[in-house]
């Protein structure tokens, strides 16, 4: 009789407690809508054209697209590309670009800072290795470098190509990054 007893008390306590699941005394809970179905995007022609030049942030418009020249073109216009000694005659006579005579320390200018980019002659992937020091953008990502006939190529770990230069002068050269930002080299 008491196992009975017992089973039914707890049938009992569960019941209460089932029931209290039922109750109206706290409300009801709530009812939530459906959220508008969105409208489809608009669609329209695509338009192919030429985009303007880049802009170099924080610098004057009046100097905007004023990237280095490359070399025996200085004083040549757009006009005029011969003027000034700009031929392509001069261009193949500039003295070569040799590894050897880039390997060091070189001063970096770019993105309205400057840094240090070393040079050896230890192979690396992409050329030989390149290390930067306190570079911003895109130049912080040179790991590697290499000349390819009057140019010198900067690049990253992943074979990636960050930049070119071009001899300017006697140890100094300029460019351009992938990101648009005029670099320079000097020693």
């Amino acid at each position: 009789m008491q196992k009975t007893a017992f089973a039914a008390g707890i049938c009992l306590a569960a019941a209460v407690a089932v029931s209290g699941c039922t109750t109206s005394r706290f409300g009801t809970y709530p009812t939530y809508q459906q959220p508008a179905p969105l409208n489809p995007a608009p669609s329209g022609q695509v338009t192919a054209g030429q985009l303007p030049p880049p802009v170099q942030p924080g610098v004057a418009p009046a100097t905007q697209g004023t990237f280095p020249v490359a070399p025996g073109m200085e004083g040549a216009t757009a006009t005029d590309p011969n003027a000034a000694g700009g031929s392509v005659q001069n261009l193949a006579t500039a003295k070569p670009v040799t590894r050897e005579g880039m390997v060091g320390a070189w001063k970096v200018a770019t993105g309205g800072s400057s840094c240090q980019i070393f040079f050896s002659t230890t192979q690396w992937t992409g050329g030989f290795r390149a290390a930067t020091r306190g570079c911003p953008g895109d130049a912080a990502n040179v790991s590697a470098w290499d000349v390819s006939g009057q140019q010198v190529v900067l690049k990253d770990s992943n074979d990636n190509k960050v930049g070119t230069l071009f001899p300017t002068g006697s140890g100094s050269f300029s460019g351009q990054t992938v990101g648009g930002m005029a670099i320079t080299l000097t020693r």
